[in-house]
């Protein structure tokens, strides 16, 4: 199935929203589902592919609380529409962009980034656990937390390398949606917890919590000259080229995130 562009209305200004004039979105692995019709937006969110954007904002609603000005370089976690030219986004889930990155580098940022943040602190409470997991890592008492975006036939790794009253997250099947075998009857020896997580289908109030607190405890790290975090960028593409930059993904050729720009910045 091929993407295609069309032409739409703007969505002019809501009362509690930005519109930022999108510079950048970045490639998920929702988009190739959707785009197959696999992944449907949640009800009340746009229909146009991308769940993440930076740009500059054009437009404040009148309800706008926070204190952001026109001209203000964002990025966004989006619902969907990151594959347009302006999107409008709920003010509690915009993010400065940290003056060090681009707006292509931050665009990389706001779904892998706030994906992982949950799955380590919402989801997993991996600040109270003391081993972090590897394959390759060979601690006897095994892993405390596993965040596993494969599924299907990794169960059994999963299975043998978590601890007693283990955490295991799935937040992706790129393995498959079924496991066959014993799971259920190892992982209840286990005495394991399976956790399954999505960001996307969140209720908005969870998204305006994880946005808040990855801006308070993790921002910062990104603004420094010698930064400890940086996103790491596989490939960037312009718009007209959008399919060549799902079938990048879809053959699993990226290592990092592949940027889309929307329009040049």
């Amino acid at each position: 199935m091929l993407l295609f562009s069309v032409c739409v209305d703007e969505s002019g200004t809501l009362d509690l929203k930005h519109i930022p004039r999108v510079s950048t979105t970045a490639l998920n692995r929702a988009d190739l589902l959707q785009k197959r019709g696999l992944y449907p937006p949640p009800s009340g969110e746009s229909e146009i592919l991308g769940l993440e954007a930076s740009g500059v904002i054009t437009d404040i609603g009148p309800g706008v609380k926070e204190n952001w000005k026109l001209g203000s370089k964002v990025r966004a976690l989006l619902g969907g529409g990151g594959y347009a030219e302006y999107v409008a986004v709920p003010e509690e889930h915009v993010m400065p962009v940290p003056s060090p990155l681009t707006l292509y580098q931050s665009a990389a940022l706001p779904e892998a980034w706030l994906t992982a943040y949950q799955l380590l602190h919402f989801i997993g409470n991996m600040m109270s656990a003391s081993v972090r997991f590897q394959y390759s890592l060979k601690v006897s008492n095994g892993a405390d937390v596993i965040l596993d975006c494969v599924g299907g036939y990794f169960w059994k790794k999963n299975i043998c390398s978590i601890t007693i009253d283990g955490r295991w997250v799935l937040y992706g099947m790129l393995g498959g949606k079924t496991a066959d075998g014993d799971l259920l009857g190892k992982l209840l020896r286990k005495r394991g917890n399976l956790l399954c997580s999505l960001l996307r289908s969140r209720r908005l109030q969870y998204k305006v919590e994880l946005v808040r607190s990855f801006t308070e405890q993790v921002l910062s790290h990104f603004k420094s000259t010698d930064p400890p975090l940086w996103p790491v960028i596989d490939s960037m593409f312009n718009m007209e080229d959008v399919e060549m930059a799902h079938q990048r993904m879809q053959a699993n050729k990226n290592i990092g995130k592949i940027i889309i720009k929307i329009i040049n910045s």
